[in-house]
């Protein structure tokens, strides 16, 4: 749905909102995350869990809590998990979908939305979480002198992230991935574009075949045009590693996203037997069955229809739907696909660990294991720390699993 020219935005002077719902949303959506791999082989990343939810689902909550309810959401890889998942609306807002094709760069999926956008556009990315305070912080920030306003954090680390130089408020340099040592603020991948920016992002040129937003900003700042910044102290979370969604979950729960009350966290739909021994802060989805005897959490999310059997011990866990973990197993620092069956008495001992990941290796990350989708072990089975086993995997009993397993294999004792 890419067109050419700058139509779909008024002209600058007509910008001016004053309510977050005078403004349309585009929700880019359209990746794959490939260092989430293998858990993104059967979805994209924004649908892969944060809690008992999708990474998306709690975008679009933090854009309808501030009043937004108009949402384009640019899809591609997988997308129909998206559509599927989400249909035509979401709380009373009313979801577009427009396919970005081919992949090729965050400024080729904002031009992609373009026609369906209406006005001034708040531009957000769809699989990262930043909580409402920063969305109203950007839309706050920006006004009619402005061809572009940019969410910023302060950060301890940006390594792998887009970083911003500001002065009086104007954002003079933003790059991807700094390293030259200068006191970056964070981009969180929130935006409000006029049509001046949707024109700078179209003059960019390309690098290695895709356009980048953060290309067509410094294409706006070289002109003159003004590019503000906004610093918010909300909260912002992104799982670029398998391990992250751990850590993404225990954010969540640490900031208030997810309560850490058992009470209020354990679905009315699901069975937990009295012996069971709940350990806040967790979140139990409907229909989950929690066996006698068996110890869950802290930092445990349950997906919706998950087993945990009799005497097993979860802790600290991303537990995805229609998963079933057998009787007397132990599973620490796991993050699990659909569909997986953990057999009885099978071990997940937790990190330190030394992972591999495309042809990278990360030293000493806490992380026991990811299981993809459909993963079944026969019970008894060891996964050594930092294991990554690919979907419909079939491990024999008593075997033990370490490094990589590529998908649809075996894995005998």
């Amino acid at each position: 749905m890419t067109r050419a020219g700058s139509a779909a935005c008024d002209s600058r002077s007509q910008s001016s909102k004053t309510h977050p719902s005078d403004y349309t949303a585009i929700v880019l959506a359209a990746g794959e995350g490939s260092r989430l791999r293998p858990l993104t082989r059967n979805r994209p990343k924004p649908m892969l869990p944060a809690a008992t939810k999708p990474i998306l689902e709690h975008v679009f909550d933090q854009l309808i809590d501030v009043g937004i309810s108009d949402i384009v959401v640019v899809v591609g890889y997988r997308r129909d998990r998206v559509q599927s998942y989400f249909g035509s609306s979401y709380r009373n807002a009313s979801l577009t979908y427009v396919d970005q094709g081919k992949q090729l760069g965050t400024g080729h999926a904002v031009l992609a939305a373009e026609a369906a956008a209406d006005g001034t556009c708040l531009v957000v990315n769809g699989d990262q979480i930043a909580d409402s305070r920063i969305v109203r912080d950007v839309l706050e920030a920006h006004n009619s002198d402005a061809a572009a306003t940019v969410g910023l954090l302060y950060a301890s680390s940006i390594e792998g992230y887009g970083g911003v130089l500001v002065e009086d408020g104007r954002i003079t340099t933003i790059v991807e991935d700094p390293s030259d040592g200068r006191d970056y603020l964070l981009n969180v991948g929130i935006y409000v574009l006029d049509s001046a920016a949707f024109d700078a992002v179209r003059a960019a040129e390309p690098r290695a075949g895709e356009h980048l937003l953060v290309d067509g900003l410094s294409e706006l700042i070289e002109r003159g045009d003004v590019v503000r910044g906004a610093v918010s102290e909300g909260t912002w979370v992104d799982a670029t590693y398998p391990w992250d969604l751990l850590d993404v979950s225990v954010e969540l729960f640490d900031t208030g996203v997810v309560d850490g009350d058992s009470g209020a966290n354990v679905h009315e739909e699901a069975t937990v037997h009295d012996s069971a021994e709940i350990r806040d802060p967790v979140v139990v989805d409907r229909d989950c069955v929690i066996k006698p005897g068996s110890v869950v959490g802290p930092y445990v999310c349950l997906g919706e229809n998950v087993t945990i059997g009799s005497n097993a011990v979860v802790e600290h866990s991303v537990v995805d739907t229609d998963t079933r973990i057998g009787a007397n197993a132990t599973v620490v620092e796991c993050v699990t696909g659909t569909g997986v069956a953990i057999g009885p008495g099978s071990t997940v001992p937790g990190g330190p660990s030394d992972v591999r990941v495309q042809d990278r290796i990360f030293e000493d990350e806490d992380f026991g294991a990811l299981l993809a989708d459909r993963v079944r072990d026969r019970g008894s089975v060891t996964y050594d720390p930092g294991t990554l086993v690919g979907p419909n995997v079939e491990i024999q009993a008593g075997a033990t699993v370490r490094g990589i397993v590529d998908e649809e294999t075996e894995v005998r004792s």
